[in-house]
């Protein structure tokens, strides 16, 4: 097992895995990945508005300068993003627009 921190890149352009399905709930949604079978609790709606829009904007951070969300939660949208990242759920978006 690798003991390497995994890095984020936000300059980088994200999209939700085509595996992975969202269910809205009050508290933001599930995810679920087809895949790899994991479960994950997105717990702000502001952040389900985000994950699902990423795919539209060339870099996380352009995503984070149009979304609706004070810049001072953006630290902690950023680590639920690489998180959703290092499990599979986000990959980088690496097509051609």
């Amino acid at each position: 097992m690798s003991t390497e921190p995994l890095t984020f890149d936000s300059a980088v352009a994200y999209r939700l895995h085509e595996r992975v399905a969202l269910r809205p709930e009050p508290f933001g949604a599930l995810a679920y990945h087809y895949g790899n079978r994991r479960l994950n609790f997105l717990r702000a709606p502001e952040l389900v508005s985000l994950v699902e829009s990423l795919e539209a904007y060339d870099s996380v951070r352009a995503a984070f300068d149009d979304a609706n969300i004070d810049p001072h939660r953006w630290p902690s949208f950023e680590k639920a993003l690489a998180s959703l990242a290092a499990s599979g759920f986000l990959v980088a978006d690496d097509t051609e627009s």
